[in-house]
């Protein structure tokens, strides 16, 4: 697979526009946004559907409560906001008013992650997955780029049921083509390799295809695996990939507690034991900077994962030679 970092393109507007057009086909899809629908770009399904797009203010409660009795209507609610405030300071609401009873909302958290810039800590969601996945009945996902964010905005608006898809503030690198196929059930190899299994979503996913490029250059063999699906966790991959590679290595622009790579050692240690190293933000909250710069800083582009991994390889091949 051809990375080209060059060609990026816009993940809201991926959102916005997808959503806009899907409301030319449904007239049960609404969307609720919190006073940030230029942010967010749902503003797109806003113009030409003001009838249906309630703006609730920055009451991201307020926003999850309407959204919980719009679907008890029938109706299919999209509600964005910040990740931050989308997923923390709605718990109550999206556990007790949405899940609970299993109703038919999409809970869209753009801005996830580091990559929210300059914004900072206070704004920087690094708990929301593991948040949502603990969640009875809620399913979660995290697009890697617009193709694929694209594809999953169309499948939550056709799949009933409690539902939290994060996507990030910055450019994503574009990865799939018109081919790609969303499957909800099933993780994707990208990247072939027999050393190491290395399991990432979102904005990681571009750094990790190109870290693992330059590694086999040096003769180390890793396998890409793109999870765009945190819960429902593709197991049957996870297991296969635990089996057929020496250890496993999780690439995510989150805490490294409760997140994908909580979710991979949870299958692995009950069935098929194996070692997992976890590249995330380690328990600490995020900082005020540029997007690459803190991607960069903590050890989450291309450069630093080779430098980590190569590190990993050489340790677990000196430990089993020992």
């Amino acid at each position: 697979m051809i990375i080209d970092k060059t060609k990026k393109s816009s993940i809201r507007k991926a959102f916005g526009k997808t959503l806009a057009q899907l409301g030319e086909y449904d007239n049960n899809i609404v969307v609720l946004d919190a006073d940030l629908a230029c942010s967010t770009q749902t503003k797109m399904f806003q113009d030409k559907f003001p009838d249906r797009f309630f703006d609730c203010g920055i009451a991201e409660q307020d926003m999850i409560a309407t959204a919980a009795g719009l679907a008890s209507e029938g109706k299919i609610p999209f509600a964005a906001s910040f990740a931050m405030f989308a997923t923390g300071r709605t718990y109550d609401q999206i556990r007790n008013s949405v899940c609970y009873p299993e109703l038919n909302v999409k809970i869209i958290g753009t801005h996830g992650g580091v990559t929210v810039g300059e914004d900072g800590a206070t704004h920087q969601a690094l708990e929301d997955i593991a948040l949502m996945r603990e969640i009875p009945h809620m399913t979660v996902m995290v697009p890697a780029d617009c193709r694929e964010c694209e594809e999953i905005i169309k499948y939550a608006a056709l799949h009933d049921g409690p539902m939290y898809i994060r996507i990030s503030r910055c450019n994503v690198v574009d990865i799939f083509d018109e081919k790609y196929h969303f499957n909800i059930h099933k993780a994707v190899v990208v990247e072939e390799g027999t050393d190491i299994a290395l399991f990432t979503n979102g904005e990681t996913l571009a750094e990790a295809i190109i870290a693992s490029q330059e590694l086999k250059k040096e003769g180390i063999s890793v396998r890409v695996i793109n999870v765009p699906v945190v819960k429902p966790l593709d197991v049957t991959t996870v297991i296969e990939c635990a089996e057929s590679c020496k250890f496993i290595i999780t690439v995510e622009n989150h805490s490294t507690i409760g997140g994908l790579g909580s979710a991979i050692c949870e299958v692995v240690s009950g069935r098929c034991p194996t070692k997992v190293y976890r590249i995330g933000i380690h328990d600490e909250y995020g900082q005020s900077g540029k997007s690459d710069e803190l991607v960069e800083y903590y050890g989450l582009d291309s450069k630093a994962l080779v430098k980590r991994i190569r590190t990993m390889y050489k340790k677990e091949i000196g430990t089993n030679n020992d």
